[in-house]
């Protein structure tokens, strides 16, 4: 399968803000954002005047880099977005954080999106009590994701619950940090989702 291998610390300074790809480093003085705010390549410090198709594209790109989804996939979650009720780019953001691997990351049972997607794939986790190892793997509500009980005692769950004891939880989930499982309360509704995404720019770009 197709995946970004490149350096994602790049991803952040292309759309100018923090994705939140790397964990703690994100949060540290290390952060590339913090140590060069300005776009990767030789051009990069040149400020470039963005057409309107132009800020469509980046914001496009911005929402498929914070999930870790590839083009096709994203396409795909656009078009289930337009076949559902309701306002197509709040569906569009509803779907992508249903995946597994993002739930995984809102629980804090990850650093980050992209490692909690490795650790889906490795089958830690459980739906309902059964192992699933596919990070796009969509929840639904009244599901429970719980990390598997031979995975409790490795150390870098260990870890990971310690460095993220505090860290709050969304509302629309509900998190049992000592017997490390969580369960989706609801889906989330727009203004549960606290990422800097202007869907609506994403839908004029796909309906041209």
């Amino acid at each position: 399968m197709a995946r970004y291998t490149d350096a994602v610390c790049r991803q952040c300074r292309r759309e100018g803000q923090k994705l939140f790809l790397k964990g703690e480093r994100c949060y540290s003085d290390k952060c590339a954002i913090n140590r060069r705010s300005f776009a990767p390549g030789q051009h990069g410090k040149a400020r470039k005047k963005l057409s309107e198709y132009g800020l469509q594209l980046r914001e496009k790109q911005k929402a498929r880099r914070y999930y870790g989804v590839l083009e096709g996939q994203f396409h795909h979650y656009f078009e289930m977005a337009e076949r559902k009720a309701g306002i197509t780019g709040e569906n569009l953001l509803q779907i992508l954080e249903s995946r597994l691997d993002n739930v995984v990351y809102r629980l804090g049972f990850a650093m980050s999106r992209p490692e909690a997607r490795q650790l889906v794939v490795h089958g830690h986790f459980t739906v309902n009590g059964k192992k699933v190892n596919i990070p796009s793997y969509l929840v639904s509500a009244g599901d429970v994701i719980a990390v598997q009980q031979k995975s409790k005692q490795s150390e870098k769950f260990k870890v990971v619950a310690e460095a993220n004891a505090n860290r709050p939880v969304p509302a629309w989930l509900e998190v049992d940090r000592e017997n490390q499982s969580g369960k989706v309360v609801a889906l989330p509704s727009r203004d549960q989702i606290d990422l800097d995404i202007q869907e609506t720019l994403i839908v004029e770009l796909y309906s041209k």
